[in-house]
């Protein structure tokens, strides 16, 4: 792929912003996107994360539709990668069949996680999205680095009913609520929550 260019970029970088137009696809070897929506409310959610070996749905529906982004993308881990120009991904498609198996597959993933996101936004319990986010963000200490605003982004909820969840959990003794996050002090209950 002599069309290929080496990317990179640092944590906390936006790559992509609603109503910017695509660079390129990027083939990511190294580091985490974190892909959001805002409403016009300014409440928002975080729709996926991209991994290396993982497509981004917004990138993926711009090339093939040739609009512009509609999402936000940040840089949660360093990236290094290697980014296909625009105007030439449609003609990578064409010509490399195990690029195009590898990109389909990954955009079938893709959408089994957005029904796993609608699926849990209409019909789990919020105390299960939760406990959820919780147990996947947490550090080998067990501490969640977030935000009540983070996490609210994370189970598409509102920052206040966050807060009030979270001082339940605390009250039960589920969770410490720390300065700089929050540490999960019973696991077993977290993960029997989250069912």
């Amino acid at each position: 792929m002599s069309v290929v260019r080496k990317f990179s970029a640092p944590q906390g970088t936006t790559l992509f912003s609603p109503g910017q137009d695509c660079p390129g696809f990027l083939i990511l070897k190294k580091g985490c996107i974190k892909v959001t929506l805002t409403g016009s409310s300014g409440r928002e959610v975080v729709l996926y994360r991209v991994h290396p070996g993982e497509v981004c749905l917004q990138t993926f529906s711009c090339l093939i539709e040739d609009q512009s982004y509609a999402a936000e993308g940040i840089v949660e881990e360093d990236l290094e990668g290697d980014l296909i120009p625009a105007g030439q991904f449609r003609q990578q498609l064409d010509l490399d069949a195990e690029f195009r198996i590898d990109v389909l597959n990954s955009v079938a993933l893709r959408f089994t996680e957005y029904q796993q996101l609608i699926e849990d936004i209409a019909l789990t319990g919020f105390d299960a999205r939760l406990a959820k986010v919780l147990l996947r963000l947490a550090d080998q200490a067990g501490v969640v680095h977030a935000t009540h605003s983070a996490l609210a982004a994370e189970t598409a909820s509102g920052r206040a009913y966050v807060s009030r969840r979270l001082a339940e959990f605390a009250r039960r003794g589920l969770v410490e609520q720390l300065s700089d996050g929050i540490r999960i002090c019973k696991n077993h209950e977290l993960l029997q929550i989250s069912v």
